[in-house]
């Protein structure tokens, strides 16, 4: 019963959320079909697809702006809601300069949609961020909480759960063996023994257990003991000192098991087909626009210097598999070397065209084509040379870790500055730790964000 009041709650807010994004997108619509039939008479088939762009458009645009998230306040809110909506037209706008119909629109129609857009979406925005508050705060009063436990994991999953917005925890139970954190400032409600009487007389709908490991023999006890009362007990376990890799709790045979290190091809099959499926056909659209470009470039290129067009190069990709990753040659032909040594300032083994490609990441176009084989994808740990994962492999804990994925054009690594040459082995753990990070929060939406961000990182200063 616990459970299942548990996914009950976390089922309301979701149709929360959603539904404040289906009342701002019907008012949208609805006002895009009263200007237009004051004009017409009638809907053109031109606005009906219109229609249908803003709805698919708005949700990465506000999804990105974070538009509904209820952390916000209300003049933040407003701002992410225009930000997102200024991101839309800017997009709508786009596509009908691409596609050349933007003469079929009225521009006395679009303009006063795009004004009076905005006006009905705050005026929807404003109520319903109104009732949404209320609902968060039923949903909080049905989470009134505390802590089985007194120790340092105690006190870190009372930090994360105490932000503003989240569980609203009461204090901790301490048992006989668990000794109080002086760094918690939540108070001791009680002993384990007084637990029942603590639940009911504090109105506590949830019980989290954080005990050390050597303590698993009280979470039996615990959870025998409170199976008769309306209260859910969630067993955080003491993993805080182990790297685990997109960790994930599931079932074997109606058997629990908490899975320690598992590959997100696993854990999210269906999700991982549709990003290859979305990331081969954007490489495929993107090589058709990019191709001018790239013809230029391997122009460019083969009259820069004598040698190849294209760098091959052996890196490790999926699951640790050896690849051979395409650039645009930036550098001299040179003798191979027993260690790969990166690109530094001044390098004179790269071309004065090769600097320029590099500086854009024009160089790293065909990649591309990798990513429409299926050995890259647009988003993930970038590959780095063979050499290098040997020289790192025993210095960087789970270096290779990063390869339970597929290897990437671009990453989380990259748009948040780790980008470039590492030449110490502190640069290199922190490109790392972020390449794990992508892995343990991976999703389709942190791929769309990393995509919208990549053109950013481009005017890094760390690219030679």
């Amino acid at each position: 019963m616990a459970s299942q009041h548990s996914s009950f709650v976390a089922n309301r807010r979701g149709l929360t959320f959603w539904g404040q994004w289906a009342a701002s997108m019907f008012m949208v619509n609805a006002l895009l079909s009263i200007l237009v039939l004051l004009h017409f008479e009638t809907v053109p088939s031109e606005y009906r697809l219109l229609g249908i762009l803003t709805i698919l458009g708005s949700v990465p645009a506000y999804a990105v702006c974070q538009v509904y998230h209820k952390r916000h306040r209300m003049i933040s809110g407003l701002a992410r809601l225009a930000a997102a909506w200024a991101l839309l037209l800017c997009g709508l706008l786009t596509v009908a300069f691409a596609t050349q119909t933007s003469h079929l629109y009225s521009r006395e129609v679009m303009f006063t949609w795009a004004m009076l857009g905005m006006l009905v979406q705050v005026l929807t925005y404003l109520p319903l961020r109104l009732l949404t508050r209320m609902h968060s705060r039923s949903l909080r009063n049905e989470r009134r909480s505390a802590i089985v436990g007194t120790g340092v994991l105690a006190r870190t999953l009372a930090q994360k759960l105490s932000s503003p917005g989240r569980v609203p925890l009461l204090g901790l139970i301490t048992t006989s063996r668990s000794q109080p954190d002086a760094n918690c400032s939540l108070p001791i409600l009680g002993d384990l023994k007084d637990l029942r009487q603590i639940i009911e007389t504090s109105g506590i709908r949830r019980v989290y257990i954080a005990l050390p490991l050597e303590e698993v023999a009280s979470i039996e006890s615990i959870y025998i003991d409170l199976l008769d009362l309306s209260v859910d007990v969630v067993w955080t376990p003491d993993f805080g000192g182990m790297l685990l890799l997109n960790q994930s709790i599931s079932e074997i045979e109606h058997m629990p098991a908490i899975y320690l290190n598992e590959s997100p091809i696993s854990s999210h099959p269906a999700a991982l087909f549709l990003k290859s499926a979305m990331e081969r056909s954007l490489a495929a659209l993107a090589i058709l626009m990019l191709s001018p470009l790239m013809i230029g470039t391997a122009i460019a290129v083969k009259r820069s210097s004598p040698g190849p067009v294209l760098f091959k190069q052996d890196r490790h990709g999926w699951n640790g598999e050896v690849i051979k990753v395409w650039k645009f040659r930036s550098m001299r032909v040179h003798n191979d070397e027993t260690v790969v040594k990166q690109a530094t300032i001044g390098d004179p083994r790269i071309t004065s065209v090769g600097r320029f490609i590099r500086r854009t990441s024009i160089d790293e176009l065909p990649q591309l084509f990798n990513v429409l084989f299926g050995e890259m994808a647009l988003v993930g740990p970038r590959p780095h040379a063979v050499t290098h994962n040997m020289y790192y492999n025993d210095k960087i804990n789970a270096y290779m870790a990063r390869h339970r994925i597929k290897p990437g054009i671009t990453g989380l690594a990259q748009i948040t500055g780790h980008r470039g040459e590492t030449e110490t082995v502190e640069k290199m753990q922190m490109r790392i730790n972020q390449d794990l990070n992508y892995i343990n929060h991976w999703s389709l939406w942190l791929d769309i964000k990393i995509l919208v961000k990549t053109p950013l990182s481009l005017f890094s200063k760390n690219i030679y």
